[in-house]
């Protein structure tokens, strides 16, 4: 039985071992075997971010911990206690900048990841993953050239849509090769 091929589709063949047998890395990443593996992880289109319902959920918590500050300042003005009363209220107050404060970067941490999302999309449909030599390419030669480990190709995804800060610890010490171009009309050694 001859397998039909979508019109205009090309045959991607590694440029490191030669094999055909690569699979884009959308298909890699939705591989529940990959998954296992931790490959999704390591070739992850975008960091993850709280939900919205996580962002509601901390600053319940939040609230309710500052409650306990106030419930202890209230019972320190009853019976008279002012350790009660200051350290509740100082409790309650700083509860509440600090739930502020982490509520407020979980949304600039979405807001950086919707927008650098295109240019990230672009960069991971575009890839190939071979399972041969456990190398990310692109089988045209753009946006990059040559062959890119699964930890070049997140840091160099997660560059170039401007999510840098959001990279691990374990993958600073990981180099792009220089000379990539990011694109066309992209910068040299961008990322």
């Amino acid at each position: 039985m001859a397998t039909e091929r979508a019109p205009g589709a090309v045959e991607a063949i590694c440029p490191g071992c030669a094999s055909a047998g690569v699979r884009t890395v959308p298909e890699i990443c939705a591989d529940h075997a990959a998954m296992r593996e931790g490959l999704a992880d390591r070739l992850a289109r975008t960091p993850g971010v709280p939900s919205r319902f996580d962002r509601f959920l901390h600053f319940a918590e939040g609230l309710l911990m500052a409650g306990v500050g106030v419930v202890l300042a209230y019972d320190g003005i009853g019976s008279g206690k002012p350790l009660f009363t200051i350290g509740g209220s100082l409790l309650a107050v700083l509860l509440f900048a600090g739930t502020i404060v982490v509520v407020r970067g979980e949304g600039r941490e979405r807001a950086v990841v919707a927008a650098g999302e295109p240019r990230a999309d672009a960069l991971w449909r575009s890839a190939y993953y071979c399972p041969g030599c456990a190398s990310v390419f692109c089988p045209d030669g753009s946006p990059w050239q040559g062959l890119l480990t699964p930890e070049q190709f997140k840091k160099f995804v997660w560059t170039e849509a401007g999510y840098g800060k959001q990279l691990e610890e374990r993958f600073t010490d990981v180099d792009v090769p220089r000379g990539i171009l990011t694109g066309p009309g992209g910068d040299r050694d961008h990322a």
